[in-house]
């Protein structure tokens, strides 16, 4: 897989994260409850963003990146 389809992978996957839970309390009429179908698609996002990142050598994305993954 490219550096490029990397990056253009994380970038869907971060910024397409709330559609679920915007469509979840649109549907609900309740906001109390997160989705974790949200959750799953934004972590792998932001994993995919620093993988990005360790391939271009791109260490403000790899640091900004890593304070978002679960240790």
């Amino acid at each position: 897989m490219s550096n490029q389809t990397v990056g253009i992978i994380a970038g869907i996957l971060t910024s397409t994260s709330m559609i679920p839970q915007l469509y979840k309390t649109i549907k609900e009429r309740n906001a109390q409850n997160i989705s974790p179908f949200m959750v799953i698609i934004l972590l792998c996002g932001i994993g995919s963003w620093t993988y990005y990142g360790v391939l271009q050598d791109d260490f403000p994305i790899i640091i900004t990146k890593c304070f978002f993954l679960p240790g």
